[in-house]
């Protein structure tokens, strides 16, 4: 454990590797440790048309390997484990990963996303990418002129229908009460859009389809009976979830658990740990924002070491 690392950062979706590329060619010699899900949330988006750069679109996947060839092309080392631990009391920087190792780092940047919140129904799952998503902004143009489904009661839900409305047919609002969660100026919004419908005091409980969406099936909360609701998309309006496990107990977050950082800026609390990406952005959570916030990570963390030598 006697290496001290100049930068490590926990995190390989766009906002960690932007990171690893500006620290790479700083000559900073950034680890980057890509946990559970290497490459992030765009792994699982078939198609990304709003990425600057790819006027025809490009593949979730190939995205992320490019992003990652270029970080190793000026000299990142890519680590498969998830951060398990940290303490960031101590100076150096502590931490282990899955399997024991224990590493030290002068700076640390934390870009480990957020988790979308899914139903959890085995069909769904297989349909990822396929006409269930998480993203109106990131899959919506692709449902031009269809019907489609929208999971949720609360402001995100309305917020992803009234969004969707742009492009669909129809949107049909899918929550397991009779009242919703929302805020009265956004429900009301949401009722007054001639596009939307409602399929209020019914769940989930099944997605149809074998090659892409072609139906839901809801079961009434009151009395357990069951239709299909035809539609070719199915998109959660139910939240995300910042992954901050191994080491949210150092830092403040807001009331949704995401990291807190300084206004304008990557640096947390902590002197040397910077923030980027979805971890610490509930609002914007696109592929170019966490990119840009990857950047200003790097770039402080490298002013943070020249202004730290000793």
């Amino acid at each position: 454990m006697s290496t001290v690392h100049d930068v490590v950062i926990f995190g390989s979706g766009p906002a960690g590797l932007t990171a690893a590329i500006y620290s790479a060619r700083a000559n900073l010699a950034p680890v980057v440790f890509e946990g559970l899900q290497p490459g992030g949330q765009l792994t699982i988006t078939t198609e990304v048309e709003n990425f600057p750069g790819f006027p025809e679109g490009v593949d979730g996947n190939e995205l992320m390997a490019k992003l990652r060839a270029q970080a190793e092309r000026f000299g990142t080392v890519l680590r498969s484990e998830r951060v398990a631990e940290t303490w960031f009391d101590e100076r150096p920087l502590r931490f282990r990963v899955d399997g024991g190792e224990e590493m030290l780092a002068k700076t640390v940047i934390i870009a480990t996303g957020a988790s979308a919140r899914y139903l959890g129904l085995d069909n769904e799952i297989r349909l990822q990418g396929r006409g269930v998503s998480a993203c109106a902004t990131c899959d919506g143009f692709f449902f031009r002129d269809q019907e489609i489904v929208v999971v949720g009661g609360g402001d995100s839900a309305m917020e992803e229908a009234l969004f969707l409305t742009r492009f669909a047919s129809k949107v049909t609002i899918i929550h397991r009460r009779g009242e919703l969660r929302a805020s009265k100026v956004m429900g009301d919004r949401a009722r007054k859009n001639p596009k939307i419908e409602w399929a209020l005091f019914s769940q989930p409980v099944d997605v149809v389809g074998e090659n892409g969406v072609e139906g839901v099936v809801v079961e009434d909360t009151r009395n357990g009976e069951r239709r299909t609701i035809p539609c070719t998309g199915m998109f959660l309006g139910i939240g995300h979830t910042p992954n901050t496990e191994a080491f949210a107990e150092w830092f403040e977050t807001d009331d949704k658990g995401y990291l807190v950082t300084k206004p304008g800026t990557a640096s947390t609390t902590i002197p040397g740990v910077f923030a980027c990406g979805d971890v610490q952005d509930s609002i914007y959570r696109q592929a170019i924002t966490a990119a840009g916030s990857g950047c200003m990570a790097a770039l402080e963390a490298e002013r943070w070491l020249e202004a730290n030598e000793d």
